[in-house]
């Protein structure tokens, strides 16, 4: 079942955006009242100096189940969705470190701007600060903590975009994508052309997953990581 779930985040991205947004989630609405990386309670897994708390892990995994057992069907094992949740929180450590070793930062500027487009803290199509203020307050969240939180999370997603967007397609990969367009042709010139584009996307995706998965694995093999597997 982890082979499906992973191949389905591949083959789907919508489904590898709605399982990174759950865990978020989990970060900053769930795990607000403990704080972010050293909450209380016992640790399950390290990552160099930074950990991830029992609390927050059991969190992730009740979001992620939920999550799971919608989206694709099926007879669900804890262990297993443990063991996905955990690697994933784990990756989440480990891109925050490859943030600190390519020199990233994210401004007050950077942070304000990401915290106003979120669209739970918009009315009528705009930021509204006393909306934003309940709502952190109605899930035990300081605007301090929230920030830090979603701080670091932009910091890790910054890493990740700088991988992908060093990846390029070759000459080869290019015409596998036309190679694609041409079995399945389009009459129409306009759609032909958005054929060809998304096809071109299609294998760019699937690339940059690739190189991030690689950079991920490479990471961890210099990191020290431990995992309290007892505590799941």
């Amino acid at each position: 079942m982890i082979k499906l779930m992973r191949e389905a985040s591949h083959s789907y991205p919508w489904l590898l955006k709605s399982i990174m947004g759950i865990l978020a989630i989990a970060f900053v609405i769930t795990m607000g009242w403990w704080g972010f990386g050293e909450q209380r309670g016992s640790v399950v897994a390290a990552v160099g100096d930074l950990t991830v708390s029992h609390d927050e892990f059991r969190r992730a995994y009740e979001n992620s189940y939920r999550f799971y057992k919608d989206k694709l069907p099926g007879e669900f094992k804890d262990e297993t969705i443990k063991q996905v949740v955990v690697e994933q929180l784990i990756d989440n450590r480990v891109w925050l470190v490859a943030a600190k070793n390519m020199g990233l930062t994210v401004s007050n500027e950077d942070l304000r701007d990401a915290i106003m487009q979120i669209p739970e803290f918009q009315k009528n199509g705009a930021f509204d600060p006393d909306l934003y203020q309940r709502l952190l307050a109605a899930n035990h969240l300081t605007p301090s903590l929230f920030e830090s939180i979603e701080a670091k999370e932009l910091l890790g997603n910054r890493a990740r975009m700088m991988i992908s967007e060093a990846v390029t397609l070759t000459p080869a990969e290019l015409a596998e994508a036309q190679a694609l367009v041409i079995r399945q042709p389009e009459s129409d010139p306009s759609k032909a052309a958005a054929a060809k584009d998304r096809a071109m996307q299609d294998v760019l995706f699937q690339k940059q997953q690739r190189a991030l998965m690689a950079y991920t694995q490479s990471l961890k093999a210099i990191i020290p990581i431990t995992i309290h597997r007892e505590l799941l």
